[in-house]
Order: C-alpha cells, then structure tokens, then sequence
C-alpha cells in the first residue's frame, strides 16, 4: 500500500460525520446501506451527507451502487484492513511476539500482512 493511499484514508475520515459514516457502513456489513438510511442514523440533511458520502467514495473507504432510484453505500473493509496492516507493518521491530505481548491477545494482524502482500504483490520491503 502506497503512502498517499493511507494520507488519503485518514483526510476522509478526519471529519466527524465521515468518521460516523463509515463507522455506521461497517457495522451495517455487506448489505451496505441506501443514503437515506444513514442520513437518518446520523440525523442529517441528505444534501449535507452527499458532500461527505462522495469523500468517502473518493477516498476508496466506502463503493457505491445504483439500486433504482437509489445508491447503496458500503463499507470497503479490505481497505481499512490494508490501512490497519500499513500502520502496523513493522511493528515492535518485526517481533510478533512483543506485539501480542503489548496488545494483550486482543488479535492478531499476521493473517492481514500476509493477505495484505498477496492481494498487492508486495514482499514487506518498504
């Protein structure tokens, strides 16, 4: 994943109602939700939601499909994945093991590194 990818992640979520948005799109999974569903989760005028539905679009973080008369939005998790994989790269000086240790067990981010390379072509070199 590029740096400018990452950049461009960060600026789109770096508002709240964006922030929300894509918060909102991820727990909705892959049934996405139309516009006007989430204009009313978040409480918002539609045209002020368009201006910030079309960044995420941008960005990549969230795809958009044409359903009728209206667009379905959803969440590109492989992106925020890729992201989170970005961040965490080298992590710890490339010891798992002092990862896990200070993430308590939470999870672990190998499976993602290794999908992350093979999705992209990379070999880890940055």
């Amino acid at each position: 994943m590029e740096q400018d990818k990452v950049l461009q992640v960060f600026e789109a979520l770096s508002s709240t109602v964006r922030l929300d948005a894509f918060r909102l799109l991820v727990r909705a999974g892959g049934g996405g939700c139309v516009a006007g569903e989430i204009a009313a989760a978040l409480a918002l005028p539609p045209n002020n939601l368009s201006f910030h539905l079309k960044a995420l679009t941008q960005s990549g973080l969230v795809t958009v499909e044409q359903e009728g008369r209206f667009q379905r939005y959803r969440a590109n998790i492989r992106l925020m994945l890729d992201t989170v994989a970005y961040l965490m790269e080298n992590c710890c000086g490339d010891n798992p093991q002092a990862c896990a240790e200070l993430r308590g067990g939470m999870f672990t981010l190998t499976p993602i590194f290794e999908s992350a390379q093979a999705t992209s072509g990379e070999d880890g070199a940055a």
